[in-house]
């Protein structure tokens, strides 16, 4: 059994996307159209990692991480953060922050890279 990633975009395409090319790669996959049941798949898939968009139709990723990271239950999980619009490198190291950010558009090879990083650490 492959390791267990929770996607979390609005747009339907990239979770096709991501959810087709991470299946290839081995791992398991849930997906989620916004953020509010985040905690509730969080319970029941047990990902161990989380990767978001920062712009959700009714969600910041940015909130959404926030919460994850304060939480016990759920502050280990790596969380990594894709954003078109948002340069979210430098805020890495603030309380809160993603365990990594990915830029969109990003080339494929590049996010399984940090994926495999995050999921090794």
């Amino acid at each position: 059994m492959g390791k267990r990633i929770l996607i979390l975009d609005d747009d339907a395409d990239i979770l096709d996307i991501l959810t087709l090319l991470l299946r290839d790669d081995g791992y398991e996959i849930q997906t989620l159209a916004s953020g509010e049941k985040v905690f509730e798949a969080i319970g029941s898939f047990h990902p161990d990692l989380v990767l978001m968009d920062v712009m959700l139709a009714n969600m910041d990723g940015r909130t959404i991480c926030r919460q994850l990271k304060a939480n016990n239950d759920t502050k280990a999980i790596p969380v990594v953060l894709i954003s078109g619009t948002h340069d979210l490198a430098s805020s890495l190291s603030q309380q809160g922050a993603p365990n990594d950010f990915v830029a969109k558009p990003f080339d494929i090879d590049y996010l399984l890279r940090i994926i495999k990083r995050q999921l090794a650490a």
